[in-house]
């Protein structure tokens, strides 16, 4: 149904000065609302049936200019629906136009956008965006532009930045994925209008190469299982024994990474099940643990332990308290863990560098080549997205994942 525009002036309403206030009336399927003008005149100068001030109005030509103005940029959000073929409501409508496109600068728009996932303890996000805005500014030189800005023209010449910057088709993928969802935020957030959108016609589904496979067979992995680490160095490095207790761990466990695995508490075990929410995802996953993942826990189990320590010999709850302090010691971790997996696979001519990244890859691929269906555990757990194939994940009971992972060893 069309909307209509018209406006009024209140003859109920008399204000201090004896004058009555003046209002842009909307009517849309049979509803109506009224919005302020903030203009006022006197009844005697109001024409009642042309809806307009008369000749004697001293504030005539004025009126009149407000009213064509505001009932223009009505008219112009009322036509903007119609184009994108938007239904709305009269609430819808006003909220578009009383709360038009707010000016910020892109370099204004991500800091603010870094403070805000950062006070939500995304430190991942913020880091991606962190990222995209120092590739960017080093692209531009300055952060002073409006997202509007950003056009087809401008989106090529960055890519041809990236390009000659000796960037690989995925990263260069990586930096417009993140372009695009922060671009799609500003709309959400009334910063740039839809209609600037430049992603329509620049294909970010372009930049895919196929990636190096970083799996390795079942039989690699009991190779690790057996290899005596007295004969990996000649120096003692705790790090070697920690490092592949979480490499098997994280095989035999769904994969799990170490941001994750460096997470758990005695408290997320319960009759030998491990239940935990991802931090990227916030998604809950829970199995049964297989007995040498177990026996890796027990390992590390102190006698004093309660329910809220930690697992792992990473975070200490009495000293890593805030969010900051646990991603800064895991990351410190994981770059010890990887170095000490790099010997380790050095060791036993492993043909690629050893990771926690690998025993995730070496999970989904030993499964699948065990027959387990890709429904179960999807191909994309290294390969698309670790999002979709935690959907899959949920979407079975963990019974099957349970029987499943016997495939394993």
């Amino acid at each position: 149904m069309n909307t209509y525009l018209d406006v009024v002036c209140y003859r109920s309403k008399i204000l201090a000065d004896g004058t009555s206030p003046i209002m842009l009336r909307l009517t849309k399927d049979g509803k109506r609302k009224y919005i302020s003008l903030h203009l006022s005149a006197n009844q005697s100068q109001w024409d009642f049936k042309k809806n307009t001030p008369k000749r004697n109005c001293p504030d005539r030509d004025a009126i009149l200019n407000v009213i064509e103005r505001k009932s223009k940029q009505y008219r112009e959000q009322i036509t903007q629906f119609k184009v994108e073929g938007k239904d709305y409501t009269l609430e819808t409508l006003v909220q578009r136009v009383e709360n038009p496109v707010r000016q910020m600068n892109f370099g204004e728009y991500l800091d603010n956008l870094v403070k805000i996932l950062k006070a939500e303890n995304r430190y991942g996000y913020a880091k991606n965006v962190d990222e995209l805005k120092a590739s960017i500014l080093h692209f531009r030189k300055t952060l002073d532009f409006y997202f509007s800005d950003i056009d087809l023209k401008w989106l090529r010449d960055y890519e041809l930045y990236l390009r000659g910057r000796g960037n690989k088709a995925n990263t260069i993928g990586i930096r417009f994925r993140a372009l695009r969802m922060l671009y799609n935020r500003a709309i959400t957030d009334r910063v740039v209008k839809r209609d600037n959108y430049p992603f329509n016609d620049f294909k970010v589904s372009d930049f895919h190469e196929q990636t190096m496979k970083r799996a390795i067979s079942k039989e690699d992995i009991k190779r690790i299982i057996e290899l005596d680490l007295r004969t990996v160095t000649t120096y003692h490095s705790p790090y070697l024994s920690l490092g592949r207790d979480l490499f098997l761990f994280s095989y035999l466990s769904c994969g799990i990474n170490l941001t994750d695995m460096a997470r758990i508490r005695y408290c997320d075990i319960f009759e030998g099940r491990l239940s935990y929410h991802r931090q990227k995802t916030g998604k809950l996953i829970s199995f049964q643990l297989q007995p040498l993942a177990l026996e890796i826990i027990d390992k590390y189990r102190k006698t004093d332990a309660r329910q809220d320590d930690y697992v792992f010999p990473i975070l200490d709850r009495r000293i890593h308290k805030t969010e900051t302090q646990k991603r800064d010691r895991i990351h410190k971790a994981m770059k010890a863990t990887n170095h000490a997996l790099k010997r380790i696979g050095e060791k036993l001519d492993i043909p690629i560098i050893l990771t926690t990244y690998v025993a995730r890859h070496s999970y989904a691929t030993v499964l699948k080549r065990s027959g387990v269906s890709t429904a179960i555990i999807s191909e994309s757990l290294g390969h698309s997205s670790e999002k979709v194939t935690q959907i899959y994940l949920d979407s079975f009971e963990n019974s099957q994942i349970d029987e499943a992972m016997k495939n394993l060893l």
